[in-house]
């Protein structure tokens, strides 16, 4: 069957959640102040990226809930069990900075510019609707998908077939006819090929490997490869 809509991860797929991350906690830091357990600014938003990623992990595997993977992220992060209300006062800071460093990546609209005549679009994200409606929105593209569902909406999160069958649904379309793009191998592109999706990797870093998933590393490949839609299911040939 025809490819008919692709469905959208967000963060460090069409918006630079790494870089904005980073440029975010660095300025909080500046007026926070660097914790006691770091001797250097890298360090310290070395160990933000891994306990970012550690506590996502811990709340798509359904272990806590929103508001607990961000307190549990501070209270690692400080070395330090402040309150609830503190930890909220303190990420919501952060998100101060965090927000105000937002961009698209560069290929972001050109490519949905081009796709946008022949292919029906949505959003699938493990993120909350608060914040990727309202991320969305402020940079210029929430009106560019037909919907927008989220992991602490859905009850479940990728990479479980859940997640994916309730993009298809919301789209009205068979999983075969839905492509799903996203940057994490296992987390996206494996998780939307088991749900039964077509499935691209968006390899930006071009780390390469993987050869069972189809692997682009822009987003400027995309376009020539969905009008080939024949070409899913077979080795990586992108890189």
């Amino acid at each position: 069957m025809a490819i008919r809509a692709v469905l959208w991860d967000i963060d460090d797929t069409i918006f630079d959640y790494a870089a904005a991350s980073r440029s975010g906690m660095r300025a909080h830091l500046d007026i926070e102040g660097l914790p006691r357990a770091y001797a250097t600014l890298d360090a310290a938003l070395d160990a933000w990226d891994e306990l970012t990623a550690r506590h996502w992990a811990r709340f798509a595997a359904g272990e806590t809930d929103w508001h607990g993977q961000r307190r549990d992220r501070v209270r690692s992060f400080l070395d330090d069990e402040v309150s609830d209300e503190s930890a909220d006062a303190w990420f919501d800071r952060h998100i101060a900075h965090y927000e105000a460093a937002w961009s698209l990546f560069p290929d972001t609209l050109p490519v949905l510019d081009v796709l946008a005549v022949d292919y029906r679009h949505a959003v699938l994200s493990n993120s909350s609707l608060r914040n990727q409606e309202r991320k969305l929105r402020i940079l210029g593209v929430r009106d560019r998908f037909e919907a927008l569902l989220c992991a602490a909406e859905l009850g479940v999160a990728k990479p479980h077939p859940d997640a994916f069958l309730a993009g298809c649904a919301v789209l009205g379309l068979p999983p075969e006819e839905v492509v799903y793009v996203g940057d994490q191998p296992d987390i996206d592109a494996r998780g939307a090929v088991e749900a039964g999706l077509k499935a691209v990797w968006l390899d930006r870093a071009g780390a390469g490997g993987r050869p069972e998933l189809v692997r682009i590393t822009g987003l400027g490949q995309l376009p020539d490869l969905l009008r080939r839609d024949t070409r899913f299911g077979a080795p990586d040939t992108f890189g």
